[in-house]
């Protein structure tokens, strides 16, 4: 197996081309030039592990069980047999894709669940029982760079349908199936936070595979200097949360010195361009990825750049109108009405960046959660809200004359808000208008409102119970988004614009590909100079702390605590100390209860004995005593 140091210590000359100069040594996973990626493994094979897999999972939960004997350390159901034979699923060979297989029995029992919903709590069950043993053999392995190239970044296919499935690794897969238990332990937080470093990144020649950062220990500033490294999540997510700040200062300046006359100054011009970026960036996105990118964030910005759109769309249109004149006021008071209308949405969207804080993580988590409870109750409200209507409509047209249609819709609206209001009803179809808006009054207010409530309710309940995985798997999400599908060259908005406005549209047509690479390094390493200036200094501080513990021996984000200083230098057997903690500490492995069954049943097999040597004594003592007589007799 070649370690990570081994590739560090890599040759550059046989990668040649761009590779030598990004700083990335040889690929972690297989790479295949013009065959695309391939399962590291057998297709068939994987599958038929995650089928041996699959099958002894069902007979270690082969009925329905507290959530809690399977997730409890120690567990009496998924015991360390359990974990060790499931290990061995894969053989010798093949045994680093059992994490992967068992992922993908966590896909096939959720699936299952939906189909079977009698037994829905035992495939959900079953499914923590794949997590749970995927988990302890992640963190029961100790070989970083085994669990890194071969378990976690390695790239895997089942067969399905006769075909081979797409490949994807166990950071991938945790993340798409949303397993908070796998993407919690230790091993899978400790890749996640080398990608999110750039200490491993996908290859710029072939991005479905990984490769490892090889000036991680080199302390020379101008090394970092490098526009490449813009590449790592974490500069990334910098970087936009500086545009974000700015583009937040730029709108609170534009809101705030209201051009009378129609004029766009500075502040708006460049508040529109970032705007265009931000479009841009988002359309490039969808039609790399498809319809998986949409999420909720995606909406909410494309809907605040559309009302800001709109406010640009009618700017444009009173420029267009005689100085002075008055649809040239009236269409400009419009497009600062559409803008600030954006003012709630422009704040609520820096939350997006800082869901990397613990604490507004979870609460992103708890939101988003919320979100789609709430589906369930407008759901039921829209179909409550259609019958009602018609009702209501169908009394305004009962004179063959509806001219209230906005009066009932406002009321309607009202009692949704909890504002009901009944006046104008008594004559409205009479009694009929007032007794159908008394119910949907207590409908909406009563008990769907209610629902919601409740909804509300548990899902903050679930989300905080479980808080600290969800973050982990929003960090964990957040980083794959930045790495998984990457762009060659790495420009971010608003320098999505100069890349397609300034070396696209006029150069990729005609340029040799060499000659238009050269140009893209030179563009970036301008445009990104001051913050590559930040990034240098900050890795080439980093770089003499990982060059620190390599000297020593230690792994390369080893970080030294006070409780670590003099560990080496206290003996604990020295004094007996040792011992007596083992004699004295209780053995969580084994419930209580147990512990003291097995030492009564220990007094009682020593009484058991004591016991049967009496009696013996007794026994042999009786025939001394006999033979005594017996010799008197005679």
């Amino acid at each position: 197996m070649v370690s990570f140091r081994a590739l560090f210590s890599a040759s550059d000359g046989a990668r040649g081309g761009r590779n030598a100069r990004d700083g990335f040594s040889e690929s972690l996973l297989p790479h295949r030039a013009h065959k695309g990626v391939h399962s590291a493994v057998d297709p068939k094979r994987v599958t038929a592990i995650a089928l041996r897999l699959k099958h002894l999972i069902e007979h270690a939960v082969p009925c329905e069980l507290k959530e809690t004997q399977i997730t409890k350390p120690h567990s009496e159901v998924i015991t360390h047999g359990v974990i060790e034979l499931a290990t061995e699923a894969g053989g010798v060979e093949d045994r680093a894709c059992v994490v992967f297989c068992l992922l993908i029995c966590l896909r096939w029992f959720k699936r299952q669940a939906i189909l079977e919903m009698c037994d829905a709590d035992l495939n959900d069950l079953r499914g923590e029982a794949c997590q749970v043993i995927a988990k302890a053999i992640i963190e029961t392995n100790e070989d970083q760079d085994y669990v890194f190239q071969e378990i976690l970044l390695k790239r895997y296919s089942i067969l399905q349908n006769g075909k081979e499935s797409t490949p994807s690794n166990v950071i991938e897969k945790a993340i798409d199936l949303h397993a908070t238990r796998v993407i919690g332990s230790s091993g899978f937080q400790k890749c996640i936070q080398w990608l999110w470093r750039g200490w491993i990144a996908q290859d710029v020649n072939n991005p479905m595979q990984f490769s490892l950062y090889k000036n991680m220990a080199e302390k020379n500033f101008w090394v970092h200097f490098d526009h490449d490294r813009i590449r790592a999540p974490r500069y990334q997510n910098m970087f936009q949360v500086f545009v974000s700040v700015l583009y937040l200062t730029l709108y609170t300046i534009s809101i705030n010195t209201v051009n009378a006359r129609g004029d766009i100054d500075v502040e708006e011009a460049v508040l529109y361009l970032l705007t265009l970026s931000f479009i841009a960036d988002e359309f490039g996105k969808l039609w790399k990825v498809g319809r998986l990118y949409i999420s909720f964030w995606n909406v909410f910005n494309t809907t605040l750049y559309a009302l800001l759109t709109i406010s640009f769309s009618f700017r444009m249109v009173a420029l267009g109108h005689p100085m002075d004149s008055d649809a040239r006021r009236d269409y400009n008071i419009l497009s600062y009405n559409f803008l600030a209308s954006a003012s709630p949405m422009i704040w609520s969207r820096m939350l997006l960046y800082l869901d990397s804080i613990r604490f507004f993580g979870a609460m992103l988590v708890v939101l988003k959660v919320m979100m789609l409870e709430s589906l369930i109750f407008f759901a039921l409200l829209f179909v409550v809200i259609l019958g009602f209507l018609q009702g209501f409509m169908g009394l305004d047209n009962a004179d063959s004359v509806r001219e209230d249609t906005y009066f009932v819709l406002s009321a309607m609206t009202k009692a949704i808000l909890q504002s009901p209001e009944f006046e104008g009803f008594e004559n409205f179809g009479h009694p009929f208008g007032l007794i159908l808006y008394y119910l949907f009054t207590f409908i909406v207010m009563v008990i769907l409102l209610n629902i919601l409530i409740a909804l509300y309710g548990q899902a903050y309940s679930d989300i905080t119970e479980n808080a600290v995985d969800e973050y982990l798997a929003l960090f964990a999400h957040k980083t794959l988004q930045f790495v998984r599908a990457p762009d060659e060259n790495v420009f971010l908005p608003p320098f999505n614009l100069v890349e397609i406005f300034g070396l696209i549209i006029p150069f990729e047509w005609w340029m040799p590909k060499k000659a238009y690479a050269k140009l893209n390094d030179r563009v970036m390493a301008v445009l990104y100079s001051p913050f590559l200036l930040m990034i240098a200094l900050a890795e080439s501080r980093e770089a003499r702390r990982v060059a620190a513990n390599r000297a020593a021996g230690n792994p390369d984000d080893d970080e030294t605590e006070e409780w670590e200083e003099l560990q080496g230098e206290v003996d604990m057997a020295a004094n007996g100390w040792a011992e007596r903690v083992t004699q004295t500490v209780p053995d969580v492995e084994e419930d209580r209860c147990c512990q003291m069954v097995r030492a009564l049943a220990k007094e009682v097999e020593e009484l058991k004995k004591m016991i049967e040597g009496k009696e013996a004594r007794q026994a042999g003592e009786g025939e001394r005593e006999l033979l005594a007589l017996e010799e008197a007799e005679e």
